[in-house]
């Protein structure tokens, strides 16, 4: 069975950009192993082999991201009282606010504000209301978050 990917459609721009980016890259590995090859023995060529771990894994990104958009549904935020997927969600803990949108873990970037639903802090936000608290587990301790806005 075939894993389901729920993505933004942001999150669905930003891997299209990337898989065009990474198609471009063929060209160029491809002369980098041509020119390589050129050096001899490929056995104890580096540049030979540099070359052809680049592929393998520009190859293996292409493979990932094209089966991520054929198995993707796109979330939509909509208005809702409680958190949810492509919930953007403001939470106060002591002085410190945060703002995080929840979305799929193929999205997931915690620098950039946007957490997995399946994370250990997603699973405590999803379904909970404004004014309700979450109480996650981190390895400075444990830290209470009150929800104080979802849109």
């Amino acid at each position: 069975m075939k894993k389901a990917y729920q993505i933004t459609e942001e999150g669905k721009l930003e891997l299209e950009k990337e898989l065009e980016e990474l198609k471009g890259r063929r060209g160029d590995i491809a002369e980098k192993i041509a020119s390589a090859r050129d050096f001899g023995d490929l056995s104890e060529n580096a540049e030979y082999d540099a070359a052809r771990e680049e592929q393998g894994l520009v190859e293996t990104r292409i493979a990932e991201i094209e089966d991520i958009l054929q198995n993707a549904s796109i979330i939509h935020a909509t208005k809702s009282s409680t958190v949810g997927l492509g919930s953007k969600v403001e939470l106060k803990t002591g002085k410190k606010t945060v703002i995080y949108a929840v979305v799929g873990p193929v999205e997931a970037d915690p620098l950039e504000g946007k957490i997995s639903n399946e994370s250990p802090i997603g699973t405590q936000l999803m379904g909970k209301k404004v004014g309700d608290s979450a109480t996650i587990s981190t390895p400075k301790g444990e830290t209470t978050y009150e929800i104080v806005r979802i849109s």
